[in-house]
């Protein structure tokens, strides 16, 4: 059976900044049969400068412009708002985690439990938080949009650096020189996870380029998942389908709240359909020996055909293609050895739709 995947029910920034409703994610996630429910850590002003303008996205999801400063201000938690998650998700029997944006934070969430360290597609190239992430030696989910294989190659360098180097690095060749080395490739084989992602909310499905996630696993070969922003529940299932080994989808209480992410959310129910939906595909995924299943087996006679006599045979008659017909049940010989028998002798008297005996 193919290992489960993991489901990441990404809450991310849409609780707006209340804790009563980032409680309500946590349960909306753990009622749909999430395994992880995640959001987003941070400081504004460690995050983005007061001339950060919004992406174009924010700009249509939220209704208004202006800068990133004062919208991420508003949806910020608080330690306390953290450790009220976390114990909500423990009462509820899922995992709580976070996406750290500022060291800071990584540093904060690094004392609570998490089942991973997430790295952002924004922070593909923010080597310096990548290598704080990698040295704390647990599971990293590196999501990669707006990435290219060089991108990601050159972010792979800098935690297999991380997680076997101890030392200062003196630049891009140590990142190199570790990727490569057997060590390096060790220790990102047991602690990575790539996630193919398309870095736009809603992702129109035209972009998503889904194949990229083989391209991806082919290049590193490290396992890969899939970051979903698509409207929508097919997307992530046929990444399932493909061999993803996790996958995060973003979800909201309400689309109708305001807000830069709630617009490419899934709600509730929708969510709830999701996780049911990727369960099943995981189960029929089955294995690579294409043989009858063992359900199958039974129905083989029923449905196969043999070889019986098209009409009335008297016993020595020689067989001809004409006197044979192929009809169910499949408890006879099959029709792939009807030019055997042709042009011998019946073996005995048949009746019409009698099965021929060898």
């Amino acid at each position: 059976m193919p290992k489960r995947t993991l489901f990441i029910a990404e809450a991310g920034v849409n609780h707006n900044g209340s804790l009563s409703q980032a409680l309500a994610l946590v349960d909306v996630a753990a009622d749909a049969g999430a395994d992880v429910v995640k959001f987003q850590t941070f400081k504004a002003t460690n995050l983005v400068t007061a001339s950060a303008r919004k992406a174009d996205y924010q700009v249509s999801n939220t209704g208004e412009a202006g800068g990133q400063l004062e919208m991420l201000r508003r949806l910020e938690l608080s330690p306390a708002d953290h450790l009220a998650l976390l114990q909500r998700c423990r009462e509820r029997g899922i995992r709580f985690m976070s996406t750290a944006f500022d060291p800071q934070s990584l540093d904060f969430l690094a004392t609570l439990d998490m089942p991973a360290i997430k790295i952002p597609s924004g922070d593909i190239t923010h080597a310096p938080m990548a290598l704080q992430a990698a040295r704390l030696r647990r599971p990293l989910i590196v999501s990669t949009g707006m990435s290219t294989l060089a991108d990601i190659e050159a972010m792979l360098g800098v935690l297999a650096f991380g997680l076997t180097c101890q030392s200062a690095p003196s630049g891009r060749r140590d990142f190199d020189a570790a990727r490569c080395s057997p060590q390096g490739e060790a220790a990102l084989r047991e602690f990575v996870t790539l996630l193919h992602c398309t870095t736009q909310y809603p992702a129109p499905p035209e972009a998503v380029n889904l194949l990229a996630m083989d391209t991806m696993a082919q290049a590193f070969n490290l396992p890969v998942g899939y970051s979903d922003h698509t409207i929508g529940i097919e997307v992530s299932i046929a990444a399932v389908a493909r061999g993803a080994t996790v996958i995060e989808k973003h979800f909201t209480l309400d689309r109708a709240l305001p807000g830069p992410d709630h617009a490419a959310s899934l709600e509730p129910s929708e969510l709830k359909q999701l996780v049911a939906a990727i369960r099943v595909v995981e189960r029929a995924l089955g294995s690579r020996t294409k043989a009858p299943a063992p359900a199958e087996l039974d129905n083989r006679s029923v449905a196969r055909r043999s070889i019986v006599a098209a009409r009335p045979l008297s016993r020595g008659e020689v067989l001809t293609l004409d006197s044979l017909a192929f009809k169910r049940p499949g408890t006879g010989l099959p029709p792939l050895e009807c030019w055997d028998l042709i042009g011998k002798p019946a073996a005995r008297d048949y009746a019409e739709d009698d099965l021929i005996l060898p």
